[in-house]
């Protein structure tokens, strides 16, 4: 059954929702306060470096059922309405800034006249739910009428529109009783051909639903850094991470995901989702719970540190009239997001430590230059070499991967590199006369 939903918010999670929801056979119309956001998704462009976005939105578009406006009211008519707007940090705080939810809720809540469901996507501190829940029954015209359920994403930036045509499940917050069957019932509308396709469906209460996006990402971000914090141990002992996680990797209780040792992790979900569990779970007394996330955080923000000295170290010690080549802006490939990168908050760094530094990345430039603009850039890979001291491999995209060492070396004034992510081939780079540094791996690779 073909139904009309609207999509409140057209960032990298909105935006996907909104075109996704047309391919399953939806009607929808997308709003956003930011007018010249809205006049670029009208006209087909993505604003949003995401594979596979852009046809999705064209096919979207060429339906006649995707609509983009600024006006709450063009989506009064609805029968489900998705938010998915962000919840960024907190200035100076760790906690969730939940700002631009309540508005949200708060402007569609005045055009809700009749029975209507409306779904929370956006990840929240537990107890968001329940608290917006009242404010719609009180708010709403149609308060007694309206519904909600919370329904979490669990996007990987990269693989966005897969993980939302093809999820590996689906959640439904939903309250007990014949409100919350009701809800459900319309969700197994919406996602009707993703669930005969075979996603499993979990059906479970506000809370939970809540708190499994935020334990997900919890559990995550701890893989990365137990590795990472693993890597420290290595390059103590003289041992190799790399060949240490795929030992373990093969554990099937383990598993090979997340285990790749680097400088961490960043972007707009991880960090500041595991920075909001821990506040919120301070408000709710149970801080000693989640007092292992500190040092999830702390063993992240030090892999960038430990990439800073070993780049001094390949400087012979000093950054002062060096220059240093970057590869990579993007805080993880296949994507244009810089929020919390780890790749520009090396390059930062290494900056006011006294290095010139050119930065390259095939999607992320202007970004990166709008955020930065203290770092100069370059146009292609080659061209951040020029003259480098240093080269650092900070965002593992495969167009550095593939990188010929070979004619790399004709560009950089010494054939040095600190791979960031453990991506590069040792041997290969080590054959062409390069020494290569990367973390929690032994010197002893490093020359061929």
């Amino acid at each position: 059954m073909s139904l009309n939903l609207s999509v409140i918010g057209t960032g990298y999670l909105g935006v996907v929702h909104a075109a996704a929801m047309v391919q399953l056979g939806h009607t929808v119309v997308a709003v956003d306060v930011d007018e010249a956001k809205i006049t670029q998704l009208s006209a087909g462009k993505a604003p949003i470096y995401e594979p596979g976005l852009p046809e999705l939105l064209a096919a979207a578009l060429a339906t006649g059922r995707l609509t983009f406006t600024t006006d709450y009211g063009r989506a009064a008519d609805a029968h489900v309405h998705f938010v998915c707007v962000g919840t960024p940090q907190r200035p100076g705080e760790n906690a969730a800034d939940l700002r631009y939810v309540d508005a949200s809720f708060e402007e569609l809540a005045k055009h809700l006249h009749g029975p209507t469901l409306v779904v929370g996507k956006s990840t929240v501190p537990v107890g968001t739910a329940q608290r917006l829940d009242e404010m719609l029954r009180a708010k709403a015209p149609g308060g007694p009428d309206v519904t909600l359920a919370w329904n979490p994403e669990f996007l990987r930036e990269g693989f966005a529109v897969k993980d939302t045509l093809h999820p590996d499940r689906l959640v439904y917050g939903v309250e007990a009783g014949p409100r919350g069957e009701r809800a459900k019932a319309l969700l197994d509308e919406v996602y009707a051909a993703t669930i005969a396709d075979g996603t499993p469906v979990v059906v479970t209460d506000f809370a939970t639903a809540e708190l499994v996006k935020a334990s997900a990402n919890a559990f995550l971000a701890t893989k990365i850094s137990f590795i990472n914090a693993m890597s420290e141990v290595c390059e103590a002992a003289g041992a190799d991470v790399v060949s240490l996680a795929e030992a373990i990797g093969h554990d099937d209780r383990i598993g090979a995901k997340f285990l790749g040792a680097g400088i961490g992790f960043g972007g707009g979900c991880l960090p500041k989702d595991i920075r909001a569990f821990m506040a919120r779970a301070g408000e709710l007394g149970a801080d000693q719970a989640l007092t292992f996330l500190r040092e999830v955080d702390a063993i992240n923000m030090r892999r960038r540190s430990r990439m800073v000295d070993i780049a001094r170290e390949q400087c012979d010690g000093s950054f002062i009239g060096k220059r240093v080549a970057v590869l990579g802006a993007a805080f993880k490939p296949d994507s244009d997001d810089i929020r919390d990168s780890p790749a520009l908050s090396v390059a930062a760094q290494v900056r006011l430590q006294g290095a010139h530094v050119t930065v390259h990345d095939p999607q992320a430039m202007d970004n990166a230059r709008s955020k930065w603009p203290d770092l100069s850039y370059a146009d292609s890979a080659l061209e951040a070499l020029q003259g480098a001291h240093v080269v650092l491999h900070l965002t593992e995209w495969q167009e550095y991967r593939e990188l010929d060492p070979k004619v790399a070396a004709e560009h950089v004034a010494q054939r040095r590199v600190v791979d960031g992510r453990n991506k590069l081939d040792v041997a290969r780079w080590t054959a062409a006369g390069w020494t290569l540094r990367a973390l929690g791996r032994p010197t002893a690779l490093a020359t061929g």
